[in-house]
């Protein structure tokens, strides 16, 4: 596919392969960033990871070079907090399996944590990577799946990424518990590669899907939720996926790049 690159007034980034690698910043992308904001491209960076809060995130950006603000940063703890906006305005009360950090995230969406008790209905359930996760706690979110109530996960990813010698169990897996336990699964499933986070930066910045290109370093995460959102998919090499890969996959990038410096003489030319 050639996609019209002009349409482009977004760019939303994935960031670890696309934007650093492990704790280090590659050298093209402050050039990239600096590229779009002198093209009044705006950018946004998107993580699937709900366990941080957004502070977390962006101290974690300055660290290694990279000035951001609140805006510019958009997770499945603040997806899931916009999808329950949307999708069920009256809702306010929730039963949360997260870490304090999430919960934080909630809280300041205007949402309130029901407590560990069957006295305590909630209006919907929503269930995170917990790495704060407390057995009676996971008993009380299953026995809410198994009353029928809402259930929300903000992502589907079975395992977090980690060098550690170590399996970091993330989201995925800790739905899947509760679906063996209860024989229910989450009614929605946010993040990557859920269209539901495009949607929420479209509305947030009140964009159409062509305007946004989504870049990032998976087919299965990165490129399938743009095909799915009908956004541009630029897949960058720079990560996971190789060229091989994306000979093999039936998820097909619109744009296929080295790396963010490639992406940016791109845009810089159509323009």
């Amino acid at each position: 596919m050639n996609p019209d690159l002009k349409r482009i007034k977004h760019v939303v980034l994935d960031m670890d392969g696309t934007i650093y690698k492990g704790g280090t910043l590659f050298p093209w992308t402050k050039p990239f960033l600096d590229g779009l904001a002198g093209r009044n491209v705006g950018y946004t960076f998107l993580t699937n990871n709900p366990s941080k809060s957004s502070a977390a995130y962006l101290q974690h950006l300055h660290k290694i070079g990279i000035e951001a603000v609140p805006e510019q940063l958009y997770t499945t703890a603040q997806a899931a907090v916009d999808y329950i906006k949307r999708k069920h305005p009256a809702f306010r009360r929730l039963f949360m399996l997260g870490t304090p950090s999430m919960i934080e995230e909630f809280a300041k969406g205007g949402f309130e944590s029901a407590s560990d008790s069957a006295d305590d209905l909630p209006d919907a359930l929503v269930v995170g990577f917990d790495m704060t996760l407390v057995y009676s706690r996971l008993c009380r979110a299953s026995w809410w799946a198994k009353q029928g109530i809402p259930y929300i996960a903000t992502n589907s990813d079975r395992v977090c990424p980690t060098d550690l010698p170590t399996v970091l169990v993330d989201c995925g897996s800790m739905c899947a518990a509760i679906e063996h336990a209860t024989g229910r699964a989450p009614d929605i499933t946010l993040g990557k590669p859920d269209p539901t986070m495009l949607e929420g930066i479209l509305n947030r910045h009140g964009l159409r899907p062509d305007e946004i290109a989504m870049v990032g370093d998976r087919l299965y995460t990165d490129i399938r939720m743009a095909e799915r959102a009908g956004a541009v998919g630029v897949l960058v090499l720079s990560g996971e996926a190789t060229e091989d890969d994306v000979a093999k996959s039936t998820v097909k990038p619109d744009v296929v790049v080295p790396t963010l410096a490639e992406l940016g003489n791109l845009l810089m030319n159509c323009k």
